[in-house]
């Protein structure tokens, strides 16, 4: 079995708050500012926290579309938002939940065969299995 590495950096310039840097990743595509507005305000840009949601709903249904392929199932199209929560837990700024919401066409699927496949998405995605924060998925079958 293959292992895989990916990469991201980051460079950060000034304080905490009034710094900026950016956000590169390995193959390019992901090259974007980010800085203490974007984060905690109403900045243009991104964030720590909009790039693990981005990589949470992409990693998550694409899991989705290989459990349903192992169910002799394929899907027409998926359709994820990953809402992750930010709070000040005890300590510092933890992850404290991310909330999976996907919708799905899925010719000859069942609604029980459509949310087995989200729940073992939901657990056994790398993503999922990364993050310690609650994990919480929401299925519609359309």
């Amino acid at each position: 079995m293959p292992i895989f590495v990916r990469s991201a950096s980051a460079k950060w310039s000034g304080t905490g708050k009034e710094g900026s840097g950016r956000v590169t990743g390995e193959s390019k595509a992901l090259d974007i500012p980010y800085n203490w507005n974007n984060r905690f305000g109403d900045g243009t840009g991104t964030n720590p926290e909009e790039i693990l949601a981005a990589a949470h709903a992409s990693c998550f249904t694409m899991k989705v579309a290989f459990v349903l392929n192992s169910m002799g199932l394929t899907a027409d199209e998926l359709n994820t938002t990953a809402h992750l929560t930010t709070d000040k837990a005890p300590g510092d700024w933890t992850v404290t939940q991310v909330n999976l919401v996907i919708t799905g066409k899925v010719p000859g699927a069942t609604d029980t065969q459509f949310k087995e496949a989200v729940e073992n998405a939901r657990v056994n995605c790398p993503i999922s299995r990364a993050i310690k924060a609650e994990i919480t998925a929401e299925a519609t079958l359309v």
